[in-house]
């Protein structure tokens, strides 16, 4: 099956087989949020991206081999809604921003820092801090040795724009720097987008766009 992205709550996960990574897409709670569940194809390792909500969902998308990580990528209580649940079920080690730990009620056992290494099995993730919707919301990077980046950006960056700064003009100029920076001037266009919320994306469809996103200011 041709991986779309697209899910709804209630429905299947949408698989995207790599050469050495599978990713599980599922959507789950009152928010539509998306949660990634990563599996090293060599190991069998696996880690999951924003314990959003619904552990019985996420629970049985894990299935019985277990999570050795749970990285949330922000402190906004609709990524970590089901955290506690998930962590307490599995032992996973939980990672998160260093200046948004102090927000998520579960425990960070490893605060991530811009550009630190998050290893699931043999494939490595690289963290990007990206300041503005959160203090310390990250986006992990996964470069596909076999084709293109995948990049897994939280609430920072999606379909048609940046994340919600709040009309923070200061909020916005940092959000929107940092994505451009960090992510739009580091990673080609064939760049996968796998949002916090909704439908995924390319770099490549949303690049033209950037200087229409700073123009209007959200």
């Amino acid at each position: 099956m041709t991986y779309s992205g697209v899910v709804e709550v209630g429905g299947p996960a949408d698989v995207h087989e790599l050469t050495d990574l599978m990713i599980s897409k599922v959507a789950v709670g009152p928010m539509n949020n998306n949660a990634y569940l990563l599996r090293c194809r060599a190991t069998d390792e696996q880690l999951l991206i924003d314990a959003a909500a619904e552990p019985h969902t996420l629970l049985t998308l894990i299935g019985d081999s277990g999570i050795a990580s749970v990285v949330t990528t922000h402190r906004h209580a609709d990524h970590w809604g089901a955290l506690s649940e998930v962590v307490d079920a599995t032992g996973a080690r939980t990672y998160a921003g260093r200046y948004d730990a102090e927000g998520i009620p579960v425990p960070t056992d490893v605060p991530v820092e811009d550009g630190d290494v998050i290893r699931v099995g043999r494939v490595e993730l690289t963290a990007r801090h990206l300041v503005g919707h959160t203090p310390g919301s990250i986006a992990l990077v996964y470069d596909d040795p076999h084709g293109h980046p995948h990049v897994f950006t939280g609430d920072c960056l999606f379909p048609g724009g940046v994340g919600n700064t709040h009309k923070d003009p200061k909020a916005f100029a940092s959000l929107i720097d940092d994505v451009e920076t960090k992510i739009f001037g580091q990673l080609p266009d064939e760049t996968w987008v796998y949002p916090g919320h909704g439908n995924d994306t390319t770099l490549g469809a949303e690049r033209p766009h950037v200087a229409e996103w700073r123009e209007r200011g959200w």
